[in-house]
């Protein structure tokens, strides 16, 4: 070994840590559904040793495959262990070659165990001086530490040395061999003294020092005890051969020649991206780019050439390239995330991969270069962005949209974007930023944003960074958008189903979208105002009443003060606790509680609605109306819901509760422009519709096209009375069986909801599945589908994937196998609307009719409708919307006219 350095011989338990990682780690997949949770636990480890350790000399042992010579001498041996679990078998392959690719010498030998392997390179380096480090949980290892051994558990970073095991075991190193046979090992199967522990083995040990002494006063022992050991004695030694590591094994391989080799970065990458090891990819990409490696490739494998505009004849160039162009990519800089405020800086452009240029426009630092005008630019810019004969691609392009409407600029032809992409490809996957998708599809680690702006206090807005760092940024972008588009696009195309999904709905809905965030919603502030007075009166008087209740004052507010409040002081039953073992306040916990007829935690959950009201909606509504449009303009988010649905953000409009009496104020403060009425569009029961549809019950299909109350044709069905007999009671529990079922509800759900005991609601289940034979046999069907093939689809094609579906863990299982049976319900319905979103959208643009589509809230569709113009609106928008699907049974729409969202709905 060399003797320039005094670094430890790293000696690695492999195979302690894969079944430790395995249990301690969370079941983690990757988007493909492969388990991934024992792969990042050991590789975790491995990657802190050798940043603490920098290593030159270093080994991962793993157990080898078939028997080894401890099965020979015990048949027994280790025959209690359950067989390995599917998940985890499949993970030691991929954990083996990741090891191998870091330049790490893997051992596996044949008729030994790791710690074998481990205790003969342990003994040869101590021979030769060498100080060894064993990574380990393993605790019969504790029997190699000496002087020049010393044991890491890498998972608690705890260390043990010839001190640290006698304070841990309570015998030294050299007893420990003794200390194993008399305990055991109920995993292992190796027999030690019955009701003998740990605490009696190291009192025997420290009074006789060692087994054979035991052994030979065996006589002496009392009791029950006594007699155990003494019928233990002839396998006593057989116990002892067992644990004992055998530190003789002969070995190709000494510690000189185990050498910490170079990793092969490429594989690396591969595995990282594979197994969607982002934050690892990323430091590996780092690392290279650092070394001088650039993983931005152009094509050819160049490195890639990006151009700043700052001429004229440059600017014209590539408007005569761009015109010329199959597709370019496009992107804006501007001063801020918020469209209706953000101000252009500059543009950037990409026509083919590695080669991008920037266009700054109104970099306005002290020093900064001459631009070409911002005004002059923009208007050789529109025609070429305003024609659709001219394809554009862009990575969440609606923002730009946005922007660009502001200057007058009405993008269009845009035939691709990278984000929606990604988010039909695979609508599962945790984000589709560019930096994500770039390190995922690409291997490649994007310039971020606070590289060239700086980070908290101190990042400057892009106007402000100086113009060659803000070049390479923006043209990387462009560049990483169009690479992620050629990547992308092949595979969708790969799937007809999901490429017909991006092509006809989520790409022509989004300039329906940027219409509607820009045209925005009016709000009434002074009814607002007024209603966060009224919530702060009635949130005093909850306080008031909740501290009345507790026997003292307290802050609502503080999960800590509340725990204390209702647990210790008040000693409710703990319905279920925290990560930490803290007794839980979440609201499910609350509700629970409030059902049992708590009073305090009823007056909790209640100040906790009001308050978030007050301060999501009355309070910062008005704060959010923009000075110019005198409008709230909120953003809707195509790719965040796996199902398909849109979300709404800053402000979130989906989300204001429409059953109490105070979400129905907040809406009432949503009106029209003057001589505009508010029109709500909703779909009715339109899941409920879908589930007919997909399993083709005849029961379900004949009550809704005979336009019958569904609820009450279940209720008939299930309780066995003539329709016009069905009672509201019967009504409302048809009702809750009804969505409760489509949405994986079990009979002990269902029993709460309606206040009966588990075994009424299994007999309203089997009832209903007695009735609606068909919807059943659909449940069945389509859980064993997704089984078979890891995702479910809409009425379009539309897919969603369920890596958890095959798990052995039952909860999650179960939570996949709900989600089977809803999302197909769900995705469907969110496609429906966004079919009726783009052809009415057309159908108001082509004949101009005095409509604006301002809010979709799930299955609520909202306009402004010019008071002249409402029955023809009414019209127009309930025939298009009832033309959004063609299913098995009609669609109905439910069409409310007023001066207020809350009148209109």
């Amino acid at each position: 070994m060399s003797d320039k350095q005094n670094k430890p011989f790293i000696l690695v338990d492999g195979s302690s840590y894969l079944f430790r990682a395995y249990h301690a780690m969370p079941k983690l997949t990757n988007s493909s559904g492969e388990a991934t949770g024992a792969i990042y636990g050991v590789i975790n480890m491995i990657r802190r040793l050798l940043k603490d350790y920098q290593p030159e000399h270093i080994a991962v042992v793993f157990d080898a495959k078939g028997k080894t010579f401890r099965d020979d001498l015990y048949a027994e041996y280790k025959a209690n262990r359950p067989p390995m679990p599917d998940d985890l078998a499949e993970q030691i392959e991929p954990i083996h070659q990741i090891i191998q690719a870091m330049g790490l010498p893997l051992l596996c030998v044949p008729g030994v165990e790791a710690d074998d392997v481990i205790g003969t390179l342990a003994r040869q380096a101590e021979a030769q001086g060498i100080e060894t480090i064993i990574s380990t949980g393993d605790k019969d290892m504790a029997q190699l530490v000496d002087a020049h051994v010393t044991l890491i558990n890498t998972m608690s970073g705890s260390l043990s040395d010839v001190e640290g095991v006698k304070q841990k075991f309570g015998v030294g190193p050299e007893q420990i061999i003794d200390y194993l046979a008399l305990i055991g090992d109920t995993v292992d199967n190796v027999p030690g003294v019955p009701k003998v522990g740990p605490k009696t083995a190291v009192k025997w040990l420290q009074e006789y020092g060692s087994l054979e002494a035991i052994m030979e006063n065996a006589e002496q022992f009392k009791g029950k005890v006594g007699e155990y050991l003494r019928d233990s004695l002839d396998q006593l030694p057989l116990s002892r051969e067992l644990v004992t590591i055998k530190c003789d094994v002969d070995l190709d391989v000494t510690p000189e020649t185990l050498n910490r080799g170079e990793p092969d970065n490429a594989a690396l990458r591969e595995f990282y991206q594979r197994y969607e090891f982002k934050s690892w990819l990323s430091d590996l990409l780092g690392e290279q780019a650092e070394a001088g490696d650039d993983n931005g490739q152009a094509e050819g494998g160049d490195k890639p050439a990006y151009e700043t505009i700052l001429d004229q004849n440059a600017f014209e160039g590539w408007l005569k390239r761009l015109r010329a162009a199959e597709l370019f990519a496009f992107d804006l800089e501007t001063t801020s995330l918020n469209y209706m405020e953000a101000a252009i800086v500059g543009c950037s452009f990409a026509i083919k991969p590695g080669e991008a240029a920037y266009l700054p426009v109104a970099h306005n630092y002290s020093g900064a270069p001459q631009q070409l005008d911002r005004d002059n630019v923009l208007e050789q810019l529109k025609p070429l962005l305003e024609d659709p004969r001219y394809p554009k691609l862009g990575q969440h392009i609606k923002y730009d949209m946005n922007v660009l409407g502001r200057y007058a600029i009405a993008l269009d032809g845009v035939a691709f974007d990278s984000m929606l992409e990604s988010y039909v490809l695979e609508s599962t996957a945790s984000r589709h930023d560019m930096d994500t998708l770039a390190l995922k599809y690409l291997g490649h680690k994007t310039i971020h944003y606070e590289d060239v702006a700086g980070k908290g206090a101190k990042q400057v807005s892009f106007d402000q960074v100086d113009i060659e760092s803000a070049s390479e940024y923006a043209a990387e972008d462009a560049d990483v958008t169009l690479r992620l588009h050629r990547t992308l696009w092949p595979k969708l195309e790969a799937i007809p189903a999901l490429a017909k999904v991006f092509k006809e709905i989520e790409m022509p809905l989004m300039p329906v979208l940027s219409r509607m965030e820009r045209r925005g919603v009016k709000l009434d502030v002074a009814m607002l105002n007024k209603q966060s007075k009224q919530l702060s009166k009635r949130l005093k008087e909850l306080e008031q009443a909740a501290h009345e209740s507790a026997g003292e004052p307290f802050n609502l507010g503080s999960p800590k003060q509340l725990q204390a409040i209702l647990f210790e002081k008040q000693g409710l039953p703990v319905v279920s606790k925290t990560a930490k073992g803290q007794p839980s306040t979440a609201e499910s916990v609350l509700q629970e509680l409030a059902d049992q007829g708590y009073e305090l935690p009823q007056r909790v959950l209640e100040w906790r609605g009001l308050s978030k009201l007050k301060s999501t909606y009355t309070d910062k509504l008005p704060e959010m109306i923009h000075p110019d449009s005198g409008r709230v303009h909120t953003s809707y988010q195509q790719a965040v819901a796996a199902t398909g649905r849109l979300s709404s953000t800053e402000p979130n409009l989906q989300n204001i509760p429409v059953r109490s009496e105070e979400g129905r104020r907040i809406r009432k403060a949503f009106v029209p422009e003057k001589g505009y009425r508010m029109l709500a569009a909703d779909y009715s029961q339109i899941e409920l519709r879908i589930m007919a549809h997909l399993s083709g019950d005849k029961g379900l299909l004949d009550a809704f096209k005979n336009g019958e109350d569904i609820h009450r044709a279940t209720a008939a069905e299930v309780f066995g009375v003539e329709l016009d007999k069905v009672n509201s009671e019967q009504r409302r529990s048809a009702k809750a069986i009804n969505f409760g079922l489509i949405y994986g509800m079990s009979a002990f759900g269902l029993g709460r909801q309606l206040g009966i005991d588990r075994g009424q609601a299994q007999e309203y289940v089997n009832l209903y599945f007695a009735r609606y034979p068909g919807v059943k046999q659909y449940m069945d069907d389509i859980r064993e589908k997704a089984r078979e093939q890891g995702y479910v689809e809409t009425v379009y094609g539309r897919r969603l994937y369920l890596p958890e579906i095959n798990t052995s863990n039952h909860t999650r299982r179960q939570y996949a196998e709900r989600t089977a049976i809803n999302a197909p319900m769900q995705g469907t319905a969110a496609d429906i609307i966004k079919r009726a979103m783009i052809t009415l959208d057309a159908v108001i643009e082509k004949e101009q009719l005095p409509i604006w589509m301002i809010m979709q809230v799930h299955d609520e569709l909202v306009f402004e409708v010019r008071e002249d113009a409402v029955d023809e609106a009414t019209k127009v928008i309930r025939d298009n919307m009832v033309r959004g699907a063609e299913l098995s049974v009609p669609l109905e729409v439910d069409v409310g006219i007023g001066d207020n969202w809350d009148e209109a709905h």
